[in-house]
């Protein structure tokens, strides 16, 4: 069943050759810095330079005392992502740490380390060339980044998300995106995240040369995905956008403090967002809400009387140029 769709006729004949973003993207490795923080424990790694060891250090936020810390051979770091360094679970008994080279050679490899132990507790070895993603609120399962040209190509702008069972210990069958979008590729850099509060939602925004801007919503505990595109051909200034989550309503806004768009997370639905008024460029509006880049032409033909529709709701916005409000 296709979601619902809100087109405007300028970029119509666009969004037909537009490739559809159907996915999450690069996530990398990081060393040493803030590292991440559960509690009253932040947990670091750091190498002694060589490549040769890494210490996992846990130290105490309050007075900065070295509490535990856990020697690994190799060269090992946090998940790296576009809210900073990542990995740990909601409960914080549980820390992914991937090889630096990770993603970048085959195969990948990654452990999951226990925190209140300061144990390794699983090694995790996957053929291909793999980058961490995200985690479900009870440490059940991981996501990983596939990335299917390989390494060796230097093209890391297509890839798969890949769901990994840890009860199992196995590499589930299949990828994860959005089922409306099965036959196109998914491609993109990640911008910016946030999650929901209790973990289990995850939001990446993506910039998708060539196309439109998406947001990538990852369920961490169904294993299911949703892609939101954005009404905003030029993409120079996407990285002053930034998201908040407030109650099921997904917002798009510069660092400005401007609003941009709305996303109701129970429907996929984007909105204009107002702060008194709001300037929209109807001349320059994308697919909206479900990636709808990725729609065939054909069914937007057959739909024609509810786009017709939906264009005279759009029309009623004030008259501006969206893309002015990021230079605010």
């Amino acid at each position: 069943m296709l979601t619902k769709l809100v087109l405007s006729v300028a970029v119509l004949g666009a969004l037909a050759a537009a490739p559809a973003a159907a996915g999450d993207g690069p996530l990398f490795v990081s060393q040493g810095g803030s590292g991440v923080v559960q509690g009253s424990t932040r947990f670091i790694p750091v190498s002694d330079n060589t490549g040769g060891t890494t210490q996992l250090e846990a130290i105490s936020t309050k007075d900065g005392t070295l509490l535990n810390q856990l020697g690994i051979v190799g060269s090992w770091g946090l998940p790296s992502t576009p809210s900073g360094a990542d990995g740990i679970s909601e409960d914080g008994t549980r820390l992914v740490l991937a090889d630096t080279s990770a993603g970048q050679t085959s195969p990948s490899l990654f452990y999951v380390v226990n925190t209140k132990t300061m144990r390794i507790v699983q090694p995790i070895t996957l053929k291909g060339w793999f980058s961490f993603d995200a985690m479900s609120p009870d440490a059940s399962k991981l996501y990983f980044i596939e990335y299917t040209q390989g390494a060796s190509s230097g093209d890391l702008s297509h890839y798969i998300v890949r769901a990994y069972d840890l009860r199992t210990h196995r590499l589930l069958h299949g990828r994860i995106a959005d089922r409306t979008q099965k036959s196109w590729v998914m491609q993109g850099s990640p911008v910016t995240r946030t999650k929901s509060a209790d973990g289990r939602w995850v939001y990446t925004l993506y910039m998708n040369p060539g196309g439109y801007p998406f947001i990538h919503a990852l369920d961490t505990v169904r294993g299911v995905a949703h892609c939101v595109g954005l009404p905003l051909q030029n993409q120079s200034g996407i990285g002053n956008l930034v998201m908040g989550l407030h109650g099921r309503t997904l917002s798009v806004h510069w660092r400005s403090g401007r609003p941009f768009v709305n996303v109701d997370t129970a429907t996929w639905r984007v909105t204009p967002a107002h702060r008194g008024g709001f300037d929209w460029w109807w001349t320059t509006l994308a697919a909206l809400p479900l990636a709808a880049a990725g729609v065939a032409l054909a069914g937007r033909r057959r739909r024609r009387g509810t786009l017709d529709a939906e264009f005279a709701d759009l029309l009623r916005e004030p008259a501006g140029r969206l893309e002015a409000a990021g230079r605010t």
